[in-house]
């Protein structure tokens, strides 16, 4: 295991990536257009994700510098405890060790979430997707240069190449060390990785996103919340697809239709449930299965409930855990909505959109947990990190 490094050289080679992304951008955009030509096209959202265009590279050179910025997240005391005897107890945080990040499609995955892990002082394997090769191995490389111009060894970020077979035989028989796995993508790549994995993973990326508009609703509130979640970015796991109506909207079918239009503006396609059969534009869901649909594509599905009670049973029983919202200028019935929902964040009056580490106040993150253990949400700095127990004495023996 190779030596910790301390904050100052982290920091170093941090800034470094941000200044060797900068200087080769034209590089790395021609990487990603031999992704993008190699690309069928099939699936519109990882196609968005695959794309590095001007504002994903600032993205990643500003993330580069904020994670620069940040205080080390290693060291931290948690708990202090002076025994009797005289043994003084402390428990700190502490790196992990290795961290496997497998993802699909997205080589800003490549800087941002090795970024963190490597702020957080662990080793880092990369297994990308293969639609995204050329972009990935361009960045690793990149990763090689800011490594070595510190005298740290390139193995603190190594990319493997492998295929579906190699992975699978990796994860149930490691070649080295691994302490913690972080898949990023959909339902299949998650459950391939449970299946066959022989350490901790963290299971990040479905989302299945509710908004509940309640009778006490601002109603053009309700509309801005929803088209946002919906159209400004389809293939983020924090993205809406799922509305419920309350059945006693005042002006509901005025709603609706304002709805409805809003949503055809920006070519989405509705689904509604039974009760709403029959609105222009719109079809009713094919069966029950499309309640726990994660689209990922210019999808929504409308129903409608009773009450606040069914709201919050409907959203448990179907949503992905990630994020829930409630619309109302209710505060008594909002606490109640955020308080019994199960979900990693709840909302009240704001867009799920916002269930992102920088929006949060992170300064990024390695992703997004629907898992209670160990961290649920964003994952920062603050959270890759597990702790260790330090004991001082001088001779005790118990």
């Amino acid at each position: 295991m190779n030596k910790q490094l301390d904050i100052t050289t982290r920091n170093a080679v941090l800034t470094t990536m941000a200044q060797l992304i900068s200087m080769e951008k034209s590089a790395l955009l021609a990487a990603n257009k031999l992704d993008l030509d190699n690309y069928d096209g099939a699936d519109l959202a990882m196609g968005d994700r695959l794309k590095v265009d001007d504002a994903k590279v600032a993205g990643m050179i500003s993330a580069l510098k904020k994670l620069a910025s940040e205080p080390d997240p290693l060291g931290i005391e948690r708990f202090a405890f002076s025994h009797e005897n005289g043994i003084k107890v402390s428990n700190r945080t502490a790196p992990f060790g290795t961290i496997l990040i497998i993802y699909e499609s997205r080589p800003d995955v490549t800087i941002e979430a090795a970024g963190i892990a490597f702020k957080s002082g662990n080793k880092i394997l990369l297994k990308g997707g293969k639609e995204s090769l050329n972009s990935n191995l361009f960045l690793v490389e990149l990763w090689h240069k800011a490594l070595e111009e510190h005298e740290c060894p390139k193995d603190w970020v190594t990319y493997l190449e492998f295929d579906r077979t190699q992975t699978q035989a990796f994860l149930e028989h490691p070649t080295q060390k691994l302490d913690l796995i972080v898949p990023r993508g959909g339902e299949k790549l998650i459950a391939f990785v449970k299946q066959h994995a022989r350490c901790p993973v963290i299971v990040s990326g479905r989302g299945n996103n509710f908004v509940y508009v309640d009778t006490d609703a601002d109603l053009q509130m309700a509309l801005d919340i929803i088209i946002n979640g919906k159209a400004s970015k389809i293939s983020a796991c924090n993205a809406l697809d799922k509305v419920l109506i309350s059945r006693d909207l005042p002006r509901k079918q005025e709603f609706l239709h304002h709805l409805i239009q809003s949503l055809k503006k920006h070519k989405v396609e509705i689904l509604t449930d039974a009760k709403l059969e029959g609105l222009e534009g719109t079809s009713v869901m094919p069966n029950e299965k499309v309640w726990y649909e994660e689209f990922l594509d210019y999808k929504i599905l409308i129903g409608q409930v009773p009450d606040l009670d069914e709201a919050i049973i409907t959203i448990n029983t179907y949503g992905g855990g990630h994020s829930a919202v409630i619309v109302t200028n209710n505060e008594e019935k909002a606490a109640e909505f955020l308080n019994s929902v199960d979900a990693a964040a709840v909302y009240h009056n704001a867009s799920s959109r916002f269930t992102d580490g920088s929006e949060f106040g992170l300064g990024g993150e390695l992703a997004i947990s629907t898992d209670k253990l160990h961290q649920r949400g964003p994952i920062g700095l603050q959270h890759l990190v597990t702790n260790k127990w330090y004991v001082k004495g001088n001779g005790q023996i118990r």
